[in-house]
């Protein structure tokens, strides 16, 4: 694991219980109501199609929000993530809630060796998930490795394009950060998490990089995976833009004017070849 990635780990051990606590994750609504999804798998259940009975893998799971609602849906899913106290959430979660799920902790880029390769129907990566990592190729080496043949992977991320633009300014869009990925990361310092708490971190020093959407395409190319869909979204689920956004009917947040002129996310899917 690099110095980077361990720095990251550390913020995410100390912001896990924050989030289980916080309203944003619906932790609560979860116990008390077992068909609830999250936003996050909602949004794209159209694209999910029927999944019962496929073994399936939550690359960067969290606290385990989306893997739950994978295995409500029927998948036999398990979490994987390198922090141990968003898998400590993450267990408590499935527990109150009877799943039965297995959550393992590594650093994605091990996965395979964790897991056993060429096992699982379909890899599972959320929203969120890939600005953590310093290079997108070992990524798609570690999906195809865990991949059946005629097994596909499922990610929804944040757009390459949002994540170059400065959410500073409130009155127009500026492109200030990489597109494309770069071997020294963006060095970001906040004492706050992305869900309203009165708790301040104390570890306020993150590093992430972009990874441009034909990086990304060609990272799963070069690995023998098909890209057999991908949809750019208009919307996204958090308020990447502050003063610039609302929230749709859908619970994502769209620009309030020429939504034409930006996409905020994207969903991929690509099988991997016999």
């Amino acid at each position: 694991m690099t110095d980077s990635m361990e720095l990251n780990r550390r913020s995410w051990d100390e912001r896990a219980p924050l989030h289980a606590e916080s309203v944003d994750y619906e932790v609560e609504q979860f116990i008390a109501h077992p068909q609830h999804l999250s936003a996050v798998v909602r949004f794209d259940v159209p694209r999910l199609g029927d999944i019962r009975g496929l073994r399936t893998v939550h690359l960067q799971c969290h606290i385990g929000t989306d893997t739950l609602s994978l295995a409500r849906l029927g998948a036999e899913v398990c979490g994987l993530d390198y922090s141990s106290q968003s898998l400590a959430q993450a267990r408590r979660l499935a527990e109150r809630c009877g799943a039965k799920i297995d959550f393992v902790e590594s650093d994605v880029y091990a996965a395979d060796q964790v897991l056993t390769p060429g096992s699982f129907d379909m890899v599972y990566t959320g929203i969120g998930a890939l600005c953590w990592l310093p290079s997108i190729e070992p990524w798609a080496r570690t999906v195809a490795a865990l991949l059946k043949p005629g097994g596909r992977l499922f990610l929804r991320e944040g757009h390459p394009m949002l994540l170059a633009v400065n959410e500073d300014y409130q009155d127009r869009l500026v492109i200030e950060y990489p597109y494309f990925e770069r071997q020294a990361p963006l060095v970001w310092g906040s004492d706050q998490t992305y869900v309203e708490t009165a708790t301040p971190l104390f570890h306020t020093v993150t590093h992430e990089w972009n990874h441009g959407l034909g990086e990304v395409i060609t990272a799963l190319l070069g690995h023998g995976l098909q890209i057999t869909a991908l949809v750019e979204h208009d919307s996204i689920p958090w308020e990447a833009l502050p003063g610039q956004m609302s929230k749709n009917a859908q619970g994502e947040w769209a620009l309030d004017k020429e939504r034409w002129r930006l996409p905020l996310s994207y969903t991929l899917q690509a099988m991997k070849r016999g």
